[in-house]
């Protein structure tokens, strides 16, 4: 198992492994992300590889203040907007790469843009300590569930990582939304901890949804956010040894074998921060399937419901 330190104790013992090429897990205002120096190559590829993550699709990378993000990316006046409307916080901008950035290849999976965001507490005062942008997908094997404890990360990744950074549960519990403005118009790439109704509401225009089949950014695999058990989406009606993701006051159909509510009020902001904690628990009862009640499509709902469709899609 990795070595695990808590967050107020934590920030030299990450420095000195993340400026000797390592990797290690850190929380984030969204989910706990598995973070490496994006301006080296052996960081970042360690990144890959504890994550068995596929190196065609990109990472993000994270700065701690403007002036970093300035280096790195080519902001037009309404990515500027946004930024500033919800920069520190959990928004990712794809905007094109600029020359000399330092960011290694690898991060960008040959894009000629770069996902970048700015997120809250340790992980920022630790970019600046370092003096460089982190890289840092989801803390997490490939295509499974997403991290949103420290013990949970340590149990998925403990053996390939050093150091697990201990902020305790993440707030927000999804990861973060990821927009591309292309020709005066947002695009929504990934639905996430900010609401597409807040965006909508700083662009002053609709967000557009859809890639066109493109990976333009994390997260846009079909299938990703994976339990092992099989999954069965917006039931109303629970099959012998099933599990149940519950949400809201009223219950689906039948006994299932364990039952989790994401939100006893139907409240979206809640569940999402128990979203992933939920699945695993569910996933470690054993039951070949775990049925999910229908969950709302508007706020945070938009990006609940696209994390339940990816870890339901086949794989």
């Amino acid at each position: 198992m990795a070595e695990l330190i808590p967050i107020d104790s934590a920030l030299e013992r990450a420095l000195e492994l993340l400026r000797g090429g390592e990797v290690i897990a850190l929380p984030t205002e969204t989910v706990y992300g598995l973070a490496g120096d994006a301006t080296s190559g052996t960081g970042v590829a360690r990144i890959f590889e504890a994550k068995g993550r596929p190196r065609f699709n990109p990472l993000i990378a994270h700065v701690s203040d403007w002036a970093m993000a300035e280096r790195i990316g080519d902001f037009d006046l309404l990515s500027r907007k946004l930024a500033e409307a919800f920069w520190p916080g959990p928004l990712t901008i794809v905007v094109p790469l600029r020359v000399g950035s330092g960011i290694h290849p690898l991060v960008t999976a040959g894009l000629d843009t770069i996902a970048l965001r700015m997120p809250k507490g340790f992980a920022s005062t630790l970019i600046a300590a370092l003096g460089h942008p982190i890289a840092a997908p989801s803390a997490n094997s490939s295509g499974k569930i997403s991290g949103t404890s420290a013990d949970a990360v340590n149990r998925d990744l403990g053996a390939k990582i050093p150091l697990v950074v201990d902020g305790g549960q993440t707030p927000v519990g999804v990861e973060s939304t990821i927009v591309k403005v292309e020709n005066g118009r947002v695009r929504l790439l990934r639905p996430g901890g900010v609401a597409a109704e807040d965006i909508e509401a700083v662009a002053g225009a609709p967000v557009e949804r859809g890639s066109g089949g493109r990976i333009e950014a994390p997260g846009m695999m079909t299938s990703h956010y994976a339990p092992a058990a099989a999954m069965r989406l917006n039931v109303d009606a629970v099959e012998p040894g099933e599990a149940l993701l519950a949400f809201g006051p009223s219950r689906a159909r039948g006994g299932a074998r364990a039952v989790l509510n994401l939100s006893p009020t139907g409240d979206l902001r809640e569940a999402a921060a128990n979203l992933f904690s939920h699945l695993r628990q569910l996933d470690a009862v054993g039951a070949a399937t775990i049925a999910v009640e229908p969950v709302p499509f508007h706020g945070l709902g938009e990006a609940i419901n696209d994390r339940l469709a990816r870890a339901a899609a086949p794989r």
